[in-house]
């Protein structure tokens, strides 16, 4: 059957149609002894003639009849399937499934809600979550995740928009602590301890001149969700340890103070990284399409 495929389907329509293998043969664009192999093997492997040939005329059998009847519509569906994937080609329609962390999610939200807009055929799973995944496996298009966890097998592309660390603290807590000026001047058992996805505790990292530290926090309290750091620390529970954008705000207002700002610069932006692609569909392209662009609107630090 394997032989055959959707060629020999094709062929026993085309026959039935005409009622002919001279003129099946010209549609189909081939030789007549060609068709009749092609026939030939597909009877062979279903065990039945599906023609009755004489040398004046070609007629359906009875299971050719109820072959032709059965294969019609499902013939139907598999070209409007291909008709359909051809169109992604073209035209961007269909679904884009994209796995990030939750804070590449937020970065990248913008330019997907710009991607729908412009793309009404097309539609977004954007799925957050802490731990790193095989986004091949998952069944994902696109994962997005900082530049030092992309797998080595996968192609990335940055996003335009360095990241940057914030250590903060509430108001209250200032009141009744000294300002640390360096990070040897933390107290360690004030500092929220933050779990990675991959179980291990984060050694918060700082970098000024070209002096790099690591503390490690020893706070009584141990976290893996960033909003539930930031409600801990706007109540007072001690300093907390941030990507910039998750605290930003309450930076902005004055419910958080910002600690050692000259010691957290600027760090490697969020990449977006998916497998080689031959044949991508017109949506895939138009997406890093528009991703590419960003960069180019994007002014220069400094």
């Amino acid at each position: 059957m394997a032989e055959t495929g959707l060629k020999g389907f094709e062929a026993v329509l085309s026959i039935a149609r005409h009622g002919s293998f001279r003129a099946a043969a010209l549609e189909l664009g081939l030789s007549t002894t060609a068709l009749s192999h092609t026939i030939g093997r597909l009877e062979a492997s279903l065990g039945v003639r599906l023609f009755n040939r004489t040398t004046r005329s070609v007629s359906l059998s009875g299971a050719g009849r109820a072959f032709v009847e059965r294969i019609t519509p499902a013939l139907a569906e598999i070209h409007a399937a291909m008709d359909t994937a051809r169109s992604q080609r073209d035209i961007p329609a269909g679904m884009l499934r994209i796995n990030a962390s939750v804070q590449a999610g937020r970065e990248i939200a913008p330019t997907v809600l710009a991607f729908l807009r412009q793309y009404p055929r097309m539609q977004v799973d954007l799925v957050t979550e802490g731990r790193l995944v095989d986004i091949v496996a998952e069944g994902f298009d696109l994962g997005i995740r900082p530049a030092d966890l992309v797998p080595r097998d996968m192609i990335a592309l940055p996003l335009p928009t360095p990241q940057r660390f914030a250590v903060v603290v509430s108001p209250h807590w200032l009141l009744t602590h000294p300002t640390p000026t360096n990070p040897a001047e933390l107290p360690l058992g004030e500092c929220l301890r933050v779990r990675l996805p991959n179980g291990a505790v984060l050694r918060w990292p700082f970098e000024k001149d070209g002096e790099h530290a690591q503390i490690d926090a020893k706070g009584r309290l141990t976290v893996d969700e960033a909003a539930i750091a930031r409600a801990a620390v706007l109540d007072g529970s001690g300093i907390g340890f941030f990507i910039e954008q998750d605290v930003a705000a309450d930076i902005a207002s004055g419910r958080l103070i910002r600690l050692l700002e000259d010691w957290t610069p600027p760090r490697p932006a969020f990449s977006l990284y998916y497998p080689g692609r031959r044949h991508p569909s017109a949506g895939f392209a138009a997406f890093l399409a528009m991703v590419r662009g960003l960069g180019s609107k994007q002014p220069p630090l400094g």
